[in-house]
């Protein structure tokens, strides 16, 4: 397995080096900024099928391994300084970042080929829109029909009820 220098992930202080991965050298081994971790680093293993964090949490060490097919996509985030590339979960603390650049074209050029690499959609997370409200699944709807579900309940009218008449029964 190849493995790519030190310096290709977080840069070491007082390097002006941004993370820049090679989608064509891959498996990488780099260094990640982690809020969650001891020292704020976890390690990250990606490979062209899946992607192994090692982290501290409190002094217990641990390896999460997850595939690639369950990341959501490759997304560009940030600001027009310095914008970055991220391999999306749906679990925030999950997702790694690929590229950090202030290069457009390079960016966009990195964003298709990490996205076909890893057979997943570029998301474009600044036009994020809602999702569409979903119809409910009903199966009893389907085996109504519609005009007895507008009909009121109960008894359909009221029967008239005639007190101290006599009752006239004809017969033949």
């Amino acid at each position: 397995m190849r493995r790519q220098t030190a310096t290709s992930g977080i840069a070491p202080a007082g390097s002006s080096r941004s993370l820049r991965l090679d989608p064509l050298s891959l498996p990488v081994r780099f260094d990640a900024h982690d809020p969650r971790a001891d020292g704020y680093v976890r390690q990250i293993e990606l490979h062209r099928e899946r992607v192994v964090l090692h982290r501290a949490v409190r002094g217990m060490r641990m390896a999460i391994n997850v595939r690639v097919s369950d990341f959501t996509g490759v997304a560009l985030r940030g600001n027009d300084e310095a914008q970055t590339l991220v391999l999306v979960h749906r679990d925030p603390s999950l997702s790694i970042p690929l590229l950090v650049s202030a290069d457009g074209d390079e960016l966009v050029e990195a964003w298709a080929i990490w996205s076909e690499l890893f057979a997943l959609p570029q998301l474009d997370e600044g036009a994020r829109k809602p999702a569409p409200r979903r119809r409910r699944a009903n199966a009893i709807r389907d085996r109504r029909p519609k005009f007895l579900m507008r009909r009121r309940s109960g008894v359909a009218r009221e029967l008239s009820v005639h007190r101290d008449e006599h009752e006239i029964i004809a017969r033949t």
